[in-house]
């Protein structure tokens, strides 16, 4: 296994412990404080119907700095030649060790404290991603020098370094030789934040926050006096004008909001491939982030364009690499290699890391009539029966007539939809690479090596098998860990599975195929 816990002692071979940075005892209480204000708060409140608030919030506070601090007496990690080892834990000690030849990502955090202080958080990628509560081993309180020693050690082999050796300023390691720019940041893509919508997941996370404020000390944001005023002022509103404000209102807020929130994410991006075989992506604002990623464990990329964004010629660029946990979201997981950009940008930087043009922009082959009619057919047929469904809610009295008349009108544009998505659907194997391209409101090109795929699947639905359809998946390690060719005749299924991959379907077909159906 890439990570294991033990409690037993470690070979002679190893290198020696070390510390993380003593700076760390001022960083770690701080961000215990922040992220405990919602408890503080509560706690001041408790209290307060005792009269002794303001003695409960100096406890609360005294025991989460001595926690906070607590961590650096309590934590230590080392770096020997195959292993890499952090020790943790007061009352339950704990060791976490990593193989390093088990490590596929380093990954190099710093915030506005971590900046302030000189400080940086490093989390090792180790590849679980089959483990949704995994997120690397991390080693938060480093100083930005050790972090690039660090990088260096696990990514680009260089020596481990002795324990408690000096750090020289001399021997810093530098790629500035050794790497070529792929792309760079451009103020004009702000313009792309907007459309892809992620405002709407920061408008709520902030939303929920202060929700949570308010609750815990107990105000009705309603009663406050401009809050009041203009809940007022609504109301005496017509219900036309005020869907229309509404929606005005909700579209400025998160259009502000992406493309705050771009600007959070991806201000100063560099991506850089540098000669030891490795990609590197740097990028932020207040958060400054920079992943290692190496190359050996890149298995394809994927052009991913949201209906908005593709309208503006725009798309973002996804590395299908073991270890980066595509399901938890591209940004979080680190393997965006680039932001939302004109199309024609991640083209040439997928082109460029992959080696071929053709795989990322050449023909793909359709899939038929019977793919097309399917897509007509499936939206027809939800959107009658949902229509059916809330006129008949209508008709008895729980419902209100709006949400019909919605579904009434996107009724009538689900052939625009179907259109789109048959014209999105297609397969290729060019290149020894599997190409395959879905969706509609997101359309993804995916670009997968051959030798990366371990499995097929082929499903067959009860509605697909009245019409001689499949659903082929490639199974792989990395990214998505399946990625799918929908609605092809079982004949085209195992023509391309045997040229990505021959033999490995064939011999299971031959007789008759085993499909799974639902």
């Amino acid at each position: 296994m890439p990570l294991a816990e033990s409690d037993g002692p470690a070979a002679a071979a190893l290198a020696g412990w070390r510390r993380l940075d003593r700076r760390m005892l001022v960083l770690h209480p701080i961000q215990e404080l922040i992220r405990a204000i919602p408890w503080l708060v509560a706690l001041l409140i408790a209290g307060g119907s005792s009269g002794h608030g303001s003695l409960w919030g100096l406890a609360g506070v005294a025991v989460v700095i001595f926690a906070g601090g607590l961590r650096w007496f309590t934590t230590t990690y080392r770096i020997a030649p195959e292993q890499v080892q952090v020790r943790r834990g007061l009352i339950r000690r704990q060791t976490l060790t990593v193989l390093r030849d088990r490590v596929r990502t380093v990954d190099v955090t710093a915030n506005a404290l971590h900046r302030l202080l000189g400080l940086a958080r490093v989390t090792i990628g180790t590849g679980r991603s089959d483990r949704k509560d995994d997120g690397g081993v991390k080693l938060d309180g480093l100083s930005r020098e050790e972090c690039a020693w660090v990088r260096q050690e696990l990514l680009h082999h260089l020596p481990t370094r002795p324990a408690g050796s000096p750090y020289r300023q001399s021997e810093a390691p530098s790629d500035s030789a050794t790497e070529v720019e792929l792309a760079l940041w451009d103020p004009r893509w702000i313009l792309y934040g907007p459309l892809t919508l992620s405002g709407l997941i920061t408008l709520a996370a902030v939303v929920g926050f202060g929700y949570r404020i308010a609750s815990e000390a107990n105000i009705n944001p309603a009663r406050v006096g401009p809050v009041h005023d203009l809940l007022g002022s609504l109301g005496a509103a017509s219900p036309a004008l005020l869907i229309v404000v509404l929606s005005v209102a909700a579209m400025v807020l998160i259009g502000l909001a992406s493309a705050g929130g771009y600007v959070l994410a991806f201000w100063n991006y560099r991506l850089t491939r540098q000669s030891t075989g490795t990609l590197h992506i740097s990028r932020g604002l207040l958060t400054t982030r920079a992943v290692t990623l190496d190359e050996r464990r890149l298995r394809g990329v994927e052009l991913s364009e949201p209906l908005l964004l593709r309208a503006a010629h725009g798309a973002r660029c996804i590395a299908i690499a073991t270890g980066l946990r595509v399901g938890r979201g591209a940004e979080v997981g680190g393997s965006m290699l680039v932001p939302p950009a004109p199309r024609k940008l991640a083209e040439t930087v997928a082109a460029t890391i992959l080696g071929d043009m053709e795989t990322v922009t050449g023909p793909l082959a359709p899939h038929g009539p019977m793919a097309r009619r399917r897509r007509y057919t499936r939206l027809l047929l939800l959107g009658s029966a949902a229509l059916v469904a809330l006129v008949a809610g209508w008709q008895v009295g729980p419902l209100p007539a709006w949400p019909w008349q919605v579904v009434l009108v996107l009724l009538f544009a689900s052939p625009l939809l179907a259109a789109d998505r048959y014209r999105s659907l297609g397969h290729a194997v060019v290149g020894g690479r599997l190409v395959t391209r879905w969706g509609s409101l997101v359309r993804r090109r995916c670009i997968l090596a051959s030798d990366g795929i371990i499995g097929w699947n082929i499903h067959q639905s009860f509605f697909q098998r009245r019409v001689g359809l499949v659903t082929l998946t490639a199974t792989t390690a990395a990214g998505r860990q399946g990625y799918r060719i929908q609605d092809i005749t079982l004949a085209e299924a195992v023509r391309v599975a045997e040229s990505a991959r021959p033999g490995l379907l064939s011999v299971f077909v031959s007789s008759g195929p085993a499909i799974a159906k639902s």
